[in-house]
Order: structure tokens, then C-alpha cells, then sequence
């Protein structure tokens, strides 16, 4: 019998289920009897840990990154990590850290691992970034300006895999009036729904005023998300309206996909920025018109469909733009919203994407 693979997928925690999603699905689909993958993270709190535990693959806590100061004692933090990758016997590790550390593959290194990173953002604050890149054996990229922007020296390095959705978890909704807490609407409503991590490059400000703009009592907002931050709790109070609505953070977010009209993804062309960001895929997949900034990961989401695109931080572009969908028969709206589905199961698949990385680990063991 052929050898599995032995796998360490490296995450610091799964507070929320963005990425912790992203990695319960890769693993969920890999082959069992060709692969053992196992999951280390650097506590068990989180609202997603509970779900992972499901996978039934064994979890370690381990600080698997260093800090680098106090620099004369780094070499020693850092053996110590490769040397738990060396006693666990890992064929490959594949780090979904969202940080610029380097101390994760310099210890892959010196434990002879071969070392893929998944680029999870925009962010490019840093020589680290190029340090983590050029000790890894493999870069994963998300989106279509990650290579030329961040790796164009180290093209060889890339691997381009968007991220997949579940379409059989995630299918075609039929439309509801009424959300889990009782929020409930009328079939003459135009219900806007959103879901981010709410921080402030989501722009949910940019959404809120291009629905204050619209001056449609219709038109209403349902904003899911943790109302825990400052952002938030600013978002909460700057935009009170019987037209908002915050319902906190969700695990299951289909039952708000099922009462929206049309989904916006309203994120910045700032900071950290998207990589590509799941959520509007899983409205996609829930059979809903997608609207988003023209940014990276977003463009690549909505290449098929630019006119749902506006400019980024553009209230006035998005009120325009949403009169237009809230203007357009029902029927044409469903049209849209089946293409949509169509095109996420024909390009971002959950089966593409574990196929894309079944092939990526076979050929780091080979080389």
C-alpha cells in the first residue's frame, strides 16, 4: 500500500470561520487513504473550533511561529519548532497564517518539510513577506494580482488556486421574509444583506451611505457580523435606522443569504484589502446577485458579471448602481442570480479546488 501523505495544516486559532471554513472544507475533501492530515493551531477557543474537532483529524497546540526579539535567542525558538516538525514525521506543511513570519518555514527548513503558504490578503507591509516567500517551497495564490504584484521574481514559486464553495452545502435558496431572531419583511422590501468581519476596511460605512442616499424606505440592510469591535459599535451608532439591522456574527449565514434581494461586498482599496473573500461566493452559490468594489479578489469573483463592479470607496457609485438592481424586473434580477450559481459551480467548485491542491502536494513530495 502507497504511503499517505502526512499533512500539517498550520492556522493560529479559529476564532471565526473565514479561513477555519476554508480548511475544515480542503480537509473534508482530501482522500483519507492517501492522505493524513492533522491541524496545529495555537489554542482551542474559537466559535469554529467545535466544528473542526468534527474533521476527527488529530489537532496539536503548538506556537508554531516565534517573535524574533530578543534576536541572539532566536535560532533556539526556532529549532525548537522544527524540531516538533521533525518528531511528527510531516511529509508537507501548508500554513494558512495570514502573517508575514518567517520563523514557520525557516523551521520547515532546517526540518527538511517542504513549506507551501496560502497568500490570504493584499498586504505587503514588510520585507518579512519576501523572506516567508522565499523559504517556502510553494506560494499559493488567490487571486489573479497577487503574481504580478508581490512574486514577479519568483514566479516559478506560484501556484494560482482560488478558493472553492461548497455548492451542495450552499445551494439555490428560495427567497424568505423572515430571518432567525424575527426580523421579518414585506414582499415589497428590497433587502441589502451584507456579512464581514467588521473592520474597517469592509467599508460597510460605504454601503450604509448609499443606502441613506437611495431615501427609499423600502430598501433595507441587514449587516452580519460581529458587533463587538469599535468599528462596529461606531457603524451601530453613526447609521441607527429602522433600515439597519446588526444581527452579530453567524456560523450559519444561509438563512440570512435567504432573505436578501441582492448581496454587497462594499470593501476598501486600502490596507489588507481581500484576497478572495468567501462570503459573496457563498451568496453566489445561495443563488444571489452579487454587487462589490472593484478591487482584487472581488474583480476576480465578478469578472463575468463588471456590472455589478463599482469603484471602491464610492457611495454615489453604489447608491447608482443599486437603484439600477432595485429598478430591474424580478425575473431579469433571477436570471443574474442562476448565472451567478452557474458560474461559481463551473469555476469555484470545492471539487476544483481539493483536486488543485491533491496535485500541488503530490508534486512538492516529487520534486
Amino acid at each position: 500500500m502507497t504511503k499517505r501523505i502526512h499533512i500539517l495544516f498550520t492556522i493560529p486559532n479559529f476564532d471565526t470561520a473565514g479561513s477555519g471554513r476554508v480548511v475544515y472544507d480542503l480537509i473534508a475533501g482530501l482522500d483519507r487513504t492517501r492522505f493524513a492530515p492533522e491541524i496545529c493551531c495555537f489554542h482551542g477557543k474559537g466559535a469554529y473550533f467545535e466544528t473542526i474537532k468534527r474533521l476527527g483529524v488529530p489537532i496539536h497546540f503548538f506556537e508554531f511561529t516565534a517573535p524574533y526579539r530578543p534576536f541572539l535567542s532566536l535560532p533556539f525558538r526556532v529549532w525548537r519548532i522544527a524540531r516538533f516538525f521533525k518528531r511528527h514525521q510531516f511529509d508537507v506543511i501548508h500554513s494558512w497564517h495570514w502573517s508575514s513570519d518567517f520563523t514557520e518555514p525557516l523551521a520547515a527548513r532546517l526540518a527538511g518539510v517542504p513549506f507551501v503558504y496560502t497568500k490570504k490578503a493584499m498586504g505587503w507591509g514588510n520585507r518579512a513577506w519576501r523572506w516567508r516567500s522565499q523559504l517556502s517551497q510553494k506560494i499559493i495564490a488567490i487571486n489573479t494580482d497577487m503574481q504580478p504584484q508581490f512574486f514577479s521574481a519568483m514566479a516559478e514559486k506560484v501556484c494560482y488556486i482560488p478558493l472553492g464553495v461548497a455548492v451542495d452545502y450552499f445551494k439555490p435558496l428560495p427567497k424568505r421574509y423572515t430571518t432567525p431572531e424575527g426580523l421579518a419583511f414585506s414582499d415589497t422590501d428590497f433587502v441589502v444583506v451584507t456579512v464581514a468581519n467588521l473592520v474597517p476596511v469592509k467599508g460597510i460605512e460605504v454601503l450604509l451611505e448609499a443606502v441613506g442616499m437611495l431615501d427609499d424606505a423600502r430598501v433595507q440592510v441587514l449587516v452580519v457580523g460581529s458587533t463587538e469591535s469599535a468599528y462596529a459599535r461606531t457603524l451601530q451608532d453613526q447609521y441607527a435606522s429602522e433600515q439597519v439591522h446588526f444581527v452579530g456574527k453567524q456560523l450559519d449565514v444561509r438563512p440570512y443569504l435567504a432573505v436578501a434581494d441582492v448581496f454587497v461586498i462594499p470593501t476598501k482599496d486600502e490596507g489588507r484589502k481581500e484576497g478572495l473573500p468567501i462570503a459573496p461566493m457563498e451568496a453566489m452559490a445561495s443563488q444571489r446577485v452579487v454587487l462589490g468594489s472593484s478591487i482584487s479578489g472581488i474583480k476576480d469573483l465578478l469578472s463575468a458579471f463588471t456590472t455589478c463592479l463599482f469603484p471602491p470607496n464610492d457611495s454615489k457609485a453604489l447608491s447608482v448602481l443599486l437603484q439600477q438592481f432595485i429598478s430591474l424586473p424580478a425575473a431579469a434580477r433571477a436570471e443574474l442570480a442562476q448565472q451567478m450559481r452557474q458560474y461559481v459551480e463551473t469555476e469555484l467548485s470545492l471539487a476544483q479546488f481539493v483536486k488543485a491542491h491533491d496535485d500541488l502536494y503530490h508534486t512538492l513530495i516529487t520534486d
